[in-house]
């Protein structure tokens, strides 16, 4: 049914005034109401995930070069392991590891000429303190054209160790590293400027 426009006008009008004449319903100490709330332990499991620093790539600059080898360096982004798993969430016995392999350098504009990944080596340093010693950098590793330090003389073309632990209950929590990088080729290497591709994985493993 249609209002006439005068009694709607008079009903709003009485709403307003209505709202003014009762104070007194706000002293009644009846009128509060409690508001609570029991919230649980949250449920969600932990997790072991590994993240690089937010980066534009590694330049590497000729530094050290000698009659023996051109060399070439540069430092690998932070790289952070999380384990926000409890105890009774690992396994017994499970261990984790970061392993890093680079691709062939490929020279912009002429895929002809390549440096291979042997030719590419580092040496992984941890970041973070390691409370226990459980959490360790992987050893060096050198060009096939070897920096004279003794490291195997590999290169980056296998699956190279950068972070491990070896058992992954003993030390939860962050722990965070990097590596000096190094390309050492022959001193007639051609001219260029070469791309590569360095893959880091996390492996997780009992």
């Amino acid at each position: 049914m249609r209002i006439p426009r005068t009694a709607l006008a008079a009903s709003v009008l009485g709403l307003a005034l209505g709202g003014v004449a009762t104070p007194a319903l706000a002293d009644d100490p009846g009128s509060g109401i409690d508001v609570s709330v029991n919230i649980e332990p949250t449920t969600t499991p932990g997790q072991l995930s590994m993240t690089v620093a937010d980066n534009n790539g590694v330049s590497l600059q000729e530094n050290g070069s000698d009659a023996a080898a051109r060399q070439f360096t540069g430092t690998l982004p932070t790289v952070t392991v999380t384990d926000t798993r409890t105890p009774e969430e690992i396994p017994a016995g499970e261990y984790w590891a970061v392993v890093g392999q680079a691709s062939q350098f490929v020279a912009s504009g002429d895929p002809a000429k390549t440096i291979g990944p042997k030719y590419l080596g580092w040496k992984p340093r941890l970041l973070s303190d390691s409370s226990t010693g459980a959490v360790s950098a992987g050893e060096p590793v050198s060009s096939v054209v070897s920096d004279g330090t003794g490291a195997p003389a590999v290169g980056l073309e296998g699956q190279e160790l950068l972070v491990s632990t070896a058992n992954s209950a003993d030390e939860i929590g962050t722990s965070q590293v990097n590596a000096d990088l190094a390309l050492r080729t022959s001193v007639d290497v051609a001219a260029g400027e070469y791309h590569s591709t360095l893959t880091l994985s996390l492996f997780n493993q009992s």
